[in-house]
């Protein structure tokens, strides 16, 4: 079995949990319908069950944008990590 000569790299790290999380808010907002299950407010004639769900199309995507920049931000730092700190 190969071994590591590096320092040894947590799998769970903060980034990667806030990640999970960032990624499980959208999903939480959308399958909770009873929180959204309702016609008022009304927006432009708009029922709230309706422009509530559209409104987290670009919320999902800022959820996600942040998700991909913090795994980023831990894949950079295990390579940092593993080469001893040189990039």
């Amino acid at each position: 079995m190969p071994q590591s000569t590096g320092p040894t790299v947590p799998v769970v790290t903060p980034e990667r949990v806030l990640a999970g999380l960032a990624l499980l808010v959208p999903i939480v907002a959308m399958l909770w319908v009873s929180s959204y299950d309702k016609t008022d407010p009304a927006v432009s004639g708009v029922p709230f069950f309706y422009w509530y769900q559209l409104l987290w199309v670009p919320v999902s995507a800022v959820f996600t944008v942040a998700a991909y920049l913090l795994i980023n931000r831990d894949e950079k730092a295990r390579k940092a990590a593993r080469t001893g700190g040189a990039r």
